[in-house]
C-alpha cells in the first residue's frame, strides 16, 4: 500500500523527511531541555505487564463512551494549533477521526473553520483557552456550539516558556515576500510538501479563524498574544466558564490530585492529565506517574483522560490499565498527517487500534474495561 508505515516512529521518520526543516522542528517542540518530553515517553517503557500463555480471548471489545460520545477505542483526537504540515490540515484529521470510529478536540488556534470540522466529524469537541475578554470567549464557544461542536475543552497548562536548548524553530508571523524568500532554501529541499501546496492552490497561512469575534481573522501570533496577555484565570472564573455552556466540559492539565478536585467543584465532567506534552514547565513529570492519585481523588466523580506520550497501543493499554477512561493523541497523529494526509492519519489510528487489540490478548483480557494495575508490573517509586 503506497505511503503505508507500520509504527508511529516510521511516520515520524517520513515526516521529518517531508517537511521543510522548520516546520518539523515545530511539531517536535519540547520546553527547554526536553525533560518533560522525554519523560512522558520514558515512563511508559518503565511499566512492564504481566501476560498470559492460554486462554487467550477469542474477540476483544475496545469501544467506550467518553464524555457522552460513543468511540470505537479510547483514543481521541487532542486538538493541537495550526496544522500547516498538510493543505488539508484539521479537515483531514476530522475525516480520519470520522472513519475509524473516534471523537476529536479542535483548536482555537486551527488553521481551519469549525463549521468545515465539524461536518467532517460531528463528534467534535471546541477547545478553548482563557485568552481575551469574557464577551469574546462566549461569542468563540457560542459559534462553536452553533457549528455542532459535541462539548468544551478548556485548557490551562501552559507557562509560555519559549526557551529550547535544541533552538526553537523560525515561524513566520506572515507569508510576505520577504519570508518567502528566506525560508525558500529549506522550502525547496522539500519539493513533495511544497507541490502539495502548490497543488491546493493555497500557502501555508498562519490564521486562526475560530480564535476571532466578528469578520476579521487574526493572525497566530496576535491570538497568541492575546492570550498571553489574558490575566490567568482563577478557579472561580472556571466555574463562571462552565455556568455559561451546555454539555461535557473538560479542563485539560491538570497535574496534581488537589487541582483535580478543585477542577471537579468547579463542573468540569471530565479532566485530562497532562503536561502539554513536554511544553509546559519543563521538569513536570509525565502525566502517567500522577494518573493514579489523581484517579484516586476525583474517578468517581468526572471521567479522567490523560495525554502526553503516546506512541503505541500497548500506552494506551497500560493509561487504561492505571485508571485512565481513554487517552488524547498529539505528536503521533499530526506525524501522520505530514507523512500521508488524511490516509496517515488513519494508519496512525490503526496501528494504535491493532495495538491495543494485540495487547488485550496477550494480556487474557477480553474488554478495554477489564483493565487494571494488576496487568501492570510496576516499579517502585514510579507512582507518586
Amino acid at each position: 500500500m503506497s505511503g503505508w508505515f507500520e509504527t508511529v516512529a516510521v511516520a515520524q521518520r517520513r515526516a521529518k523527511r517531508r517537511l521543510p526543516r522548520s516546520v518539523y522542528r515545530a511539531l517536535i517542540a519540547g520546553a527547554e531541555a526536553g525533560v518533560s518530553m522525554r519523560d512522558n515517553i520514558d515512563a511508559f517503557d518503565q511499566l512492564g505487564f504481566r501476560t498470559v500463555t492460554a486462554g487467550q480471548p477469542a474477540e476483544r471489545a475496545m469501544h467506550t463512551t467518553v464524555m457522552g460520545q460513543d468511540i470505537s477505542f479510547p483514543v481521541l483526537v487532542s486538538p493541537t494549533g495550526v496544522q500547516a504540515v498538510h493543505p488539508e490540515g484539521e479537515v483531514a484529521v476530522a475525516r480520519a477521526a470520522a472513519s475509524r470510529g473516534i471523537a476529536m478536540g479542535l483548536s482555537s488556534f486551527a488553521s481551519k473553520p469549525i463549521e468545515e470540522v465539524t461536518s467532517a466529524n460531528p463528534q467534535t469537541f471546541f477547545q478553548l483557552y482563557w485568552a481575551g475578554d469574557r464577551d469574546s470567549m462566549l461569542a468563540r464557544l457560542e459559534r462553536a456550539a452553533h457549528a455542532g461542536s459535541v462539548g468544551t475543552i478548556l485548557t490551562l497548562d501552559w507557562s509560555f516558556s519559549h526557551g529550547r536548548d535544541w533552538g526553537s524553530p523560525d515561524i513566520p508571523q506572515s507569508l510576505d515576500l520577504k519570508t518567502a524568500v528566506t525560508h525558500a532554501p529549506e522550502v525547496l529541499m522539500r519539493p513533495r510538501w511544497l507541490y502539495d501546496w502548490l497543488r491546493s492552490g493555497s500557502l501555508p497561512q498562519l490564521g486562526v479563524p475560530n480564535f476571532k469575534v466578528g469578520d476579521r481573522i487574526p493572525g497566530f501570533f496576535e491570538a497568541y498574544g492575546t492570550w498571553m496577555g489574558t490575566p490567568p484565570p482563577t478557579w472561580d472564573d472556571v466555574a463562571w466558564l462552565r455556568s455559561q455552556v451546555e454539555g461535557p466540559f473538560m479542563v485539560k492539565g491538570i497535574h496534581r490530585a488537589d487541582e483535580a478536585r478543585r477542577a471537579v467543584e468547579a463542573g468540569a465532567t471530565a479532566i485530562s492529565v497532562s503536561n502539554h506534552g513536554g511544553n509546559n514547565l519543563d521538569g513536570a513529570v509525565s502525566p502517567l506517574r500522577v494518573l493514579p492519585e489523581i484517579v484516586a481523588a476525583v474517578g468517581d466523580d468526572v471521567e479522567v483522560l490523560m495525554d502526553g506520550g503516546i506512541r503505541r497501543g500497548s500506552d494506551v493499554v497500560k493509561a487504561v490499565a492505571l485508571g485512565a477512561n481513554a487517552v488524547l493523541i498529539g505528536r503521533a497523529y499530526l506525524w501522520g498527517l505530514a507523512a500521508n494526509g488524511q490516509a496517515g492519519v488513519e494508519n496512525v489510528l490503526d496501528i494504535l487500534r491493532n495495538g491495543i487489540d494485540s495487547t488485550l490478548y496477550g494480556l487474557g483480557t477480553s474488554s478495554i474495561g477489564d483493565l487494571s494495575s494488576d496487568d501492570l508490573v510496576i516499579p517502585p517509586g514510579f507512582v507518586l
